[in-house]
């Protein structure tokens, strides 16, 4: 790939971003951070979690897990299930109140992403959404 391409591809990724999370008066875009979104997330689709787990599949070191956890679980989104083989140990759940954090979030992204996509055709829609899956998919364990 020419370097040409790949300047392209980080530029055009920068503007992705700031144009999901930017340019609407919808107030909800802005109460979940990405990590915030991303922990909250995983734990909903696949369950409870230990930092250890949560830190290998999002490539980060266990402290900036732990960090991100608290901070959720000091907001009321995530409790702590201690291990029942380890008393030290404990893994991560998602309350009611991060359940709707989460679903009101994502609602809002969608909302913005709809808007951002509204004369596309289903068709480009599909194909670019293919495209940004088997990008993050091979750059990103977790899924």
């Amino acid at each position: 790939m020419h370097k040409q391409s790949l300047e392209m591809i980080e530029l055009e990724l920068a503007i992705l971003i700031r144009r999901v999370t930017s340019g609407t008066t919808n107030k909800k875009l802005w109460n979940l951070d990405r990590s915030a979104y991303l922990l909250l997330h995983r734990i909903a689709t696949k369950g409870a979690a230990g930092v250890k787990v949560l830190a290998g599949e999002f490539q980060l070191d266990i402290s900036t897990v732990s960090r991100q956890a608290s901070a959720l679980e000091q907001k009321g989104y995530l409790y702590k299930i201690p291990d029942p083989l380890d008393g030290r140990a404990y893994s991560f759940e998602i309350t009611e109140q991060g359940t709707k954090e989460l679903n009101d979030y994502k609602r809002a992204r969608i909302e913005r992403v709809t808007e951002l996509l509204n004369d596309w055709t289903e068709e480009e829609k599909k194909v670019f959404g293919e495209l940004l899956k088997r990008f993050n998919q091979a750059h990103f364990y977790l899924r």
